[in-house]
């Protein structure tokens, strides 16, 4: 009896983080989008000093983490679970902050903050994914959470790679978490859509 309610609840909470993922899927696309932008850039420019590159990436950390706020607002307000997102959207603002406010940092110093918000926020995304349905995207996140991990260690064990090279890693490791924010988003409308037709019919 215990093990039946333990499911229901395991059961019940997958369903209210998916449900409100879906009606948030604008919120990955827009994401998604500012990923592959700044990708592109990152592939186009590679020239730019350290500075550069870390005023861009300081944009993209705030913009990236207003986007989660505002997930976590929505959430909150529905009742939803927003724990993580606010974490996730707090996380990205500061690091932006600390990129913009402290452009001059070694070139060290900025690969091991970049690979450490890499590892923390590529984890927290994979710890969301298995609280989402399969039919929602679910291992499309999990591709994003796994991209950014992989991405963390590289510069981790690699940390005195030149600039040039910092950049073309960043720029296709946007480009591929972009992406797979952009399909799992066109997930999560189509199931939305589902969910909302559904109740449509039901009424």
């Amino acid at each position: 009896m215990t093990s039946t309610t333990f499911n229901s609840n395991a059961d019940f909470n997958i369903d209210s983080a998916s449900a409100m993922l879906a009606r948030n899927w604008w919120l990955f696309l827009l994401r998604g989008i500012f990923g592959i932008i700044f990708g592109l850039l990152a592939f186009l420019f590679p020239g730019p000093t350290m500075l550069s590159l870390a005023l861009l990436f300081s944009a993209y950390m705030l913009v990236d983490g207003i986007a989660g706020i505002i997930s976590a607002v929505r959430a909150m307000r529905r009742k939803d679970q927003w724990g993580l997102l606010v974490f996730e959207g707090l996380l990205n603002i500061a690091v932006g902050v600390a990129a913009f406010v402290w452009p001059g940092l070694t070139v060290l110093a900025f690969v091991f903050m970049v690979a450490a918000w890499a590892i923390i926020s590529g984890a927290l995304m994979m710890a969301a994914a298995f609280r989402l349905k399969l039919d929602h995207g679910r291992w499309w996140m999990v591709l994003g959470g796994l991209l950014s991990l992989v991405y963390g260690a590289l510069l981790v064990a690699m940390p005195l790679i030149g600039a040039v090279v910092l950049t073309w890693w960043m720029g296709a490791y946007a480009m591929a978490f972009g992406i797979a924010l952009v399909v799992l988003s066109f997930k999560l409308r189509a199931r939305q859509n589902e969910q909302t037709s559904s109740s449509a019919v039901a009424a």
